[in-house]
């Protein structure tokens, strides 16, 4: 009778032991932990209620984290894009923020020219290949960036076998991930941006770039307003 009472008080303080310890790394930010020790009946019931609301809370959290860091992005983009007057000037400064952002390694702007017939023309690049490189000039419907331009529609190029590679002195890489994006002013297309990966781009990049290229489009479309007045 001994035996059994101080092996199931052991049970117990274990049990309340490895509960304290989760609930008090809880309590400290750290949500990565559950509670795993084994238990019967109401303990257990107690564990598993536990480790749902660590889950659920995780969950939150992780919900949060995204869209603090989609708002904050954003919102510095629009700071960063005001009162610009030189579209060359905010291709380059695009680019050189919204590339390393969303762990892309190459990427190009094409400003919409509504000539005779309409073209899209290479406004500014980033990291783009000395001797492969990017055309300088797009029609419509021609490769993904003229028909990004004409569908007025995003589009995404996965497990990608030949592109222009991404290189360094020491390097030359074939990115694996191609994202093609409208920038848009009243449905009008102002230019597209194209990126290149060597990782898949995540779902929260992907809303970030929707929501930032609509951004985008207001500030093209008041510089060239500008520049023809």
């Amino acid at each position: 009778l001994t035996g059994n009472v101080n092996l199931l008080a052991a049970n117990l303080t274990s049990q309340v032991r490895a509960i304290a310890e989760v609930a008090t790394a809880v309590t400290k930010g750290d949500l990565t932990r559950s509670i795993q020790v084994d238990a019967r009946g109401e303990v257990a019931e107690l564990k598993d209620n536990i480790n749902t609301m660590i889950g659920n809370l995780r969950l939150t959290t992780d919900v949060n984290t995204e869209q603090d860091w989609l708002k904050t992005n954003l919102a510095k983009f629009t700071n960063m894009l005001q009162g610009q007057r030189d579209l060359v000037t905010v291709g380059k400064m695009l680019l050189s923020e919204l590339t390393p952002l969303v762990n892309a390694q190459m990427g190009v702007i094409y400003q919409m020219d509504a000539g005779d017939p309409p073209a899209l023309r290479l406004l500014s690049s980033y990291a783009d290949h000395p001797v492969d490189g990017h055309p300088k000039l797009f029609l419509l419907g021609q490769g993904l960036i003229g028909q990004c331009a004409a569908d007025r529609r995003t589009l995404l190029v996965s497990d990608v076998e030949r592109a222009v590679p991404i290189a360094s002195a020491l390097m030359q890489v074939t990115p694996k991930n191609i994202i093609v994006l409208p920038v848009l002013f009243e449905s009008q297309v102002n230019a597209v941006i194209e990126l290149s990966s060597l990782v898949d781009f995540t779902e929260l990049q992907k809303v970030f770039l929707e929501q930032l290229t609509a951004n985008i489009g207001i500030v093209l479309n008041s510089i060239e307003a500008t520049m023809q007045t």
